[in-house]
């Protein structure tokens, strides 16, 4: 499942050349021409990240920046605030709202690639073959084995790939359709309803322990993993 990169970019010319650089490296573009188009696309499925303009028509990307980072189910997307300013006062203020990296125009597309994988290293550090461990739960993709306290746990291989999903994005929200897109696939015709049925089967494995409570229930949005 290709990333999806919301861009956020009044003119055009820069956000089509934006969308076809996002393309060509393997993610899938989601533009918005303003602020109130950028609001009406932070939507089900959610980008996995936002390339923001500081300035827009109908509000500010620092506005936008501080409305997304202030809401509790967009909180953890990324943000790279690009921008004309380039002035300390104005990254500042960028980074104190919640962006996670800030570059000003013009810039590469090279150097833009370069820095949204940074991002992604730094939201997600997680090394693919390094072992996971939470609280005694231990899930190794190596081997594709699943243990507590080193007493090995059963369980199938969609609730695998489902606590893999969980314990590489802990303390994130995720509604069903995304669980869908991101342990499924978007190949796959599977029912929302689905993704119920292997959290229950997931819990059901996890419980002698006592770390099926690490699979929450979050109402109206959809499950997060947590130690919380």
């Amino acid at each position: 499942m290709p990333s999806r990169i919301l861009i956020v970019e009044d003119e055009a010319p820069i956000r089509e050349m934006l969308a076809f650089v996002m393309e060509q490296h393997g993610y899938q573009p989601v533009e918005a021409s303003d602020y109130n188009v950028a609001l009406e696309r932070l939507v089900e499925p959610y980008p996995d990240m936002i390339l923001l303009d500081w300035m827009l028509p109908g509000g500010s990307g620092v506005q936008l920046a501080r409305k997304i980072k202030g809401t509790e189910h967009l909180k953890h997307i990324p943000i790279i605030m690009l921008t004309a300013r380039g002035e300390e006062e104005d990254k500042i203020k960028g980074l104190e709202v919640g962006a996670d990296d800030y570059m000003t125009k013009p810039f590469s597309p090279k150097e833009l690639i370069a820095r949204m994988r940074a991002v992604f290293r730094r939201v997600n550090p997680t090394s693919l073959d390094e072992p996971l461990v939470v609280e005694g739960l231990k899930l190794d993709p190596v081997s594709h084995r699943v243990s507590t306290n080193d007493d090995p746990l059963d369980m199938g291989p969609t609730e695998f790939r489902l606590l893999h999903f969980f314990m590489t994005h802990p303390e994130r929200v995720y509604s069903r359709e995304q669980l869908l897109d991101h342990v499924w696939g978007t190949n796959v015709y599977v029912e929302d309803r689905t993704v119920d049925v292997h959290i229950r089967r997931l819990r059901k494995a996890l419980e002698s322990h006592g770390h099926d409570r690490l699979v929450q229930t979050v109402r109206g949005v959809g499950y997060r993993f947590s130690a919380r």
